[in-house]
């Protein structure tokens, strides 16, 4: 081990029902839970490893980003060791004459891990844990507008969510679609008619007008597999990345 520090990380497998699946399942972490910049600098301290409060440190991460955000607008790329951070634009430009268009075009963030971290990834055992039991199950998300998958959604526009046994059908409450923003916790419901497409294997919604943030996206359904029968109680499914709306 680099460092002799080992970490363990749980993972469970999915199945993988994509038509141009190429393997049987697929692993995903199963998280322990989030943690925000005041719980890393207070771990950070509690271990020893850092000399300082985590009141200080925290507030000192907190201008650090701020600032590093500030100068990847500027058009700066900024790498710290442990990730790479640099800004691009989405979207065509059909002659050399074309300006940026907010509504054609998109500047996002991109972050790709750096050597520091991926030396720490060489102390890391992996444990599978076993299959995921899921009635249902998100395997992919694709932003219409900006061709994002996993990553943005964009408000107004069509927003595919791909899996298994996704379909929108039951009478209980929460049976729906949902995005839960990650800072407030507030919960934003898809309207039922802004479901476009309804199938066990893709769900086509319109995203609803959501402020910028990163937000978790749930999907509740009684479908059962078979369209004549529903299930007892609706089975929730939360797609394990974040989205992003900016």
């Amino acid at each position: 081990m680099a460092n002799g520090v080992l970490h363990n990380l749980k993972v469970k497998l999915y199945p993988n029902h994509l038509n141009n699946a190429t393997h049987n399942f697929f692993a995903r972490v199963d998280y322990e839970k989030t943690l925000y910049t005041r719980d890393v600098c207070l771990s950070a301290v509690t271990r020893g490893g850092a000399d300082t409060t985590p009141e200080v440190m925290e507030k000192n991460v907190v201008s650090f980003f701020k600032e590093m955000g500030f100068q990847l607008c500027n058009g700066f790329s900024i790498s710290t060791g442990y990730f790479h951070a640099a800004t691009g634009i989405r979207g065509c430009f059909n002659s050399e004459l074309d300006a940026f268009d907010p509504d054609k075009h998109m500047v996002y963030f991109q972050f790709n891990q750096g050597p520091l971290l991926r030396e720490e990834s060489k102390n890391v055992n992996v444990e599978i844990v076993g299959v995921a039991e899921t009635g249902c199950q998100i395997a992919e998300i694709e932003d219409i507008k900006s061709g994002s998958i996993n990553e943005l959604v964009t408000p107004g526009c069509n927003l595919r969510i791909k899996g298994y046994r996704l379909k929108i059908v039951g009478n209980h409450e929460n049976v729906g679609i949902r995005f839960i923003n990650m800072e407030s916790g507030t919960i934003t419901t898809v309207d039922p008619v802004d479901i476009i497409t309804n199938m066990p294997s893709e769900v086509v919604i319109l995203t609803p007008k959501l402020p910028n943030g990163s937000y978790w996206l749930e999907l509740e359904t009684q479908f059962s597999g078979n369209t004549s029968i529903l299930l007892k109680t609706s089975r929730k499914v939360r797609f394990d990345g974040l989205l992003t709306v900016r």
